[in-house]
C-alpha cells in the first residue's frame, strides 16, 4: 500500500515541474502567480500523501490546511498588489482591452 502512495508522490513531484517552468519563465506576472498557485496546490496533496505514508494523516491534514490558507492569502495579496501597481498584465493586452472598451463606447 505504501508503494502506491510513494509512486503517486513521485509522479506528483514530476508534475510539479510544469508549473515551476511557468512560475520561472512566465511571460506575465499573472502567469507566474498561476504557476506558484499550482505548485502550492500540488504541495498540499503531497503533504496528505506523506501523511498517508507515515500513517499520521491527522497531523499532516492540519499542516496541509494551514499551508492552503497561507498559499491562498499570499496569491491573493500578490495579485492585489500587482493589480494596483498596474503590472498584472503586459502592455499589449492592456492596450487591446482599452481599444475594445473605446469601440464599445462608440457603438
Amino acid at each position: 500500500m505504501n508503494s502506491i502512495f510513494l509512486v503517486s508522490g513521485i509522479t506528483l513531484g514530476f508534475l510539479m515541474l510544469l508549473p515551476t517552468y511557468r512560475a520561472l519563465i512566465g511571460p506575465t506576472v499573472l502567469d507566474r502567480l498561476i504557476g506558484v498557485n499550482a505548485i502550492g496546490s500540488k504541495t498540499i496533496v503531497m503533504l496528505i500523501l506523506i501523511g498517508l505514508i507515515y500513517q499520521r494523516v491527522d497531523m499532516f491534514v492540519d499542516i496541509a490546511l494551514a499551508y492552503a490558507m497561507l498559499n491562498f492569502i499570499a496569491v491573493l495579496a500578490a495579485s492585489r498588489y500587482f493589480q494596483k501597481q498596474k503590472g498584472l498584465y503586459d502592455e499589449s493586452s492592456k492596450n487591446k482591452v482599452v481599444k475594445t472598451i473605446k469601440r464599445a463606447e462608440l457603438i
